[in-house]
């Protein structure tokens, strides 16, 4: 586990101390062991000295009693004396301390040199370790005896000991001391400074309404006895006036912190109110976080304004049906409506932030990513026509691509919008055909026109050849072969001046029952023998119409007998009426069993000459004719293959819609 700061701290006001106490320790008890030996060994040699002195004159007098007692005295007065003793210059024992009888040994260890003046030396026992100092007694320069003075060095060792032992106690005493002193200063900094750490984590986790500065027993208002409540430094006690912007006080410089501080800090309440520098520091940290709450609160309102007219925007762009995106410099997708998302399939969040070749194929993604490169490197818009497949099909686009102008006119991204064209499109399809038929009309009425009347002759002369010729003879079967397809020809002419709408109509109101009726009645019994059943599902009402009734009746001869062809034999054919828009339209539908229409052929069933039927079964002018006549009645007519009846499994459903006549003129239906 990591120290704390405070632990930091007193961690090293201990071992700085315990340092600096070893590193005195050392120095002093060495100095102070070095000095008190020394003490005690000049202390010594001045008794001996002394001592010796006063031996000068008992020796002089050969007084032994008052040499012994001088002794004596001499080591009762000191208990670090171990022992005395007098010799003379032969070195015989004149006078000594030891109970137990002198060491005769002893006299030899420490001869006296008279070149030094006196001789010290340290003798060991084995017990106990002694100072032995010989001084010479002398007068006049004579030597009268030599005296020996031994002196305790194991008790000054002792007393050296405990000159260490009461250091070291004061050194941990000082220690223990320092310590409590440097807590008791540490500890306003370190709960000064855990207090701004938690501040500062309450910052973080987005709580700006924190104060870190200690209250003061005098504020601004109070010093300067003001009473201006509109003030922002007026009642704020978590806030220091010289960090507040706005303040009224006359001699406050206008301003924020950084313009202002340099006329604060000449002003009392400045001098007064300011603190030392933890309470700057906690004080900057408050007017800090009490910034950063108005710039957060000021980009937290832009951000609502700039989210708002994002979604103004977003909505108004998808409310375009055309497709619209916006792409940065690099290609990149950054925002595209919902057309654009409809056309891709994707959702919003699938498109934005990704590049072309992330959602198209690669060869079309590299096409539009060489045309943008295009438009951005040359800052042209770009048109063009797209011939797109998707999801719903094949369809064609009108696309625009223009490039977004930066400050220096650089383009930094392009907009690309497009629009589906595809019903403009089949609408110049269906007008190119219209206007192909138009010209194949007026081509069959002018065909139609010059051969109908060399028809005419061909036919009525054949017919007047059969009248002249045997019917049992060859020639009577050729005639016939030519009136037959005589006829033949004068029909296709007639279905051609139909189709051209050449044709004198005969406009009438009647009840479109009775013309199927009429047809139905006719080829009823044909299709009976082939085991084709016709059923009807008539509307209970009449369904009035007004046109030609003998083209419509046309119109369901050709439709009853496509459905006769389709059918062959065995099978059923239904004929239904109804009303495609109450009171404005009619439905009639002809459906049959029969082997359906490819899809690929359903488009073309209304064209002329086109026909599925074998050679010599049917001319392609059938429903040609048809389309033409519903067309020229304001109607329409679809195929459906198979029927919309679900029920039929195959087979061809033709549905007619006709407008309805809910007024016929009296005296004027059924012609």
């Amino acid at each position: 586990m990591k120290l704390g700061f405070k632990g930091k701290l007193l961690m090293g006001f201990f071992i700085l101390l315990m340092v600096q106490g070893l590193v005195i320790f050392f120095w002093f008890s060495q100095a102070m062991k070095a000095s008190v030996l020394d003490e005690i060994k000049n202390q010594g040699l001045s008794t001996a000295t002394s001592l010796a002195v006063g031996l000068v004159e008992p020796l002089l007098a050969m007084d032994y009693l008052r040499m012994k007692l001088l002794v004596d005295e001499t080591k009762r007065l000191s208990n670090d004396i171990f022992y005395i003793f007098v010799l003379d210059p032969e070195g015989r024992i004149l006078a000594h301390t030891f109970k137990d009888g002198f060491p005769v040994e002893l006299k030899t260890v420490n001869l006296f040199s008279r070149t030094k003046g006196f001789s010290l030396k340290l003798l060991n026992t084995g017990d106990e370790k002694i100072y032995d100092y010989a001084v010479p007694i002398t007068v006049n320069q004579d030597l009268l005896g030599v005296l020996r003075l031994g002196l305790s060095h194991t008790r000054a060792e002792e007393v050296v000991d405990q000159v260490l032992i009461t250091t070291i106690i004061i050194m941990v005493l000082a220690i223990f001391l320092a310590g409590l002193v440097g807590t008791l200063l540490a500890n306003p900094v370190i709960r000064s400074i855990k207090k701004l750490h938690d501040s500062s984590e309450q910052a973080l986790r987005g709580n700006l309404n924190i104060h870190t500065a200690p209250a003061l027993a005098r504020n601004c208002w109070d010093i300067m006895n003001c009473s201006r409540t509109e003030c922002p430094a007026y009642k704020n006690y978590h806030h220091r006036c010289w960090y507040l912007a706005g303040t009224l006080c006359p001699t406050c410089v206008g301003g924020e912190y950084a313009k202002k501080i340099e006329s604060c800090r000449k002003c009392r309440v400045y001098r007064q109110c300011s603190g030392d520098e933890i309470q700057s520091l906690a004080e900057s940290f408050d007017a800090m976080t009490l910034s950063l709450k108005g710039n957060l609160s000021d980009l937290k309102n832009a951000e609502k304004i700039l989210n708002d007219q994002k979604g103004r925007l977003q909505t108004i762009l998808d409310a375009v049906p055309d497709f619209i995106s916006l792409q940065d410099a690099q290609g990149r997708y950054i925002s595209v409506n919902k057309a654009f998302c409809e056309m891709l399939g994707r959702s919003q969040d699938q498109i934005v932030g990704r590049f072309n070749k992330d959602l198209f194929p690669p060869i079309i993604a590299e096409r539009y990513d060489e045309e943008d490169r295009s438009v951005l490197s040359s800052s042209t818009p770009l048109v063009k026509e797209n011939r797109i497949k998707d999801h719903r099909g094949t369809r064609w686009l009108h696309v625009v691509k223009i490039p977004v102008p930066g400050k220096d006119l650089a383009s930094i991204g392009l907009v690309c919008s497009g629009r589906d064209i595809s019903i403009l499109k089949e609408v110049q399809d269906q007008l190119t055909h219209a206007q192909k038929m138009d010209s194949v009309g007026r081509l069959a009425a002018g065909v139609a026109h010059e051969i109908n009347t060399p028809l005419g002759i061909i036919l009525g002369y054949g017919q007047l050849l059969l009248e002249d010729v045997e019917k049992e003879g060859q020639i009577y079967q050729d005639v016939s072969a030519i009136v037959k397809q005589t006829k033949i020809c004068a029909k296709i002419v007639k279905d051609l001046l139909n189709f051209s709408r050449s044709s004198e109509s005969v406009t009438s109101h009647f009840d479109i029952h009775t013309a199927l009726e009429e047809v139905i009645d006719v080829v009823e019994h044909t299709f009976r023998l082939n085991h084709i059943t016709i059923r009807r599902n008539f509307h209970p009402s009449p369904l009035y119409l007004k046109g030609d009734k003998e083209k419509i009746r046309q119109v369901f001869v050709n439709l009853l007998n496509n459905a006769f062809d389709a059918i062959g034999s065995n099978g059923e054919i239904f004929v239904g009426t109804g009303e495609a828009e109450p009171g404005s339209q009619m439905k009639i539908s002809v459906t049959d069993t029969g082997c359906g229409i490819d899809k690929k052929n359903l488009q073309k069933i209304f064209d002329p000459f086109y026909t599925t039927k074998g050679p010599g079964k049917g001319t392609g002018l059938g429903l040609s004719v048809t389309f033409g006549i519903i067309k020229e009645h304001k109607g329409k007519i679809e195929a459906y293959s198979p029927p919309l009846d679900k029920s039929l499994l195959q087979g061809t459903e033709f549905v007619v819609l006709l407008p309805l006549d809910n007024e016929p003129a009296k005296g004027e239906q059924d012609g």
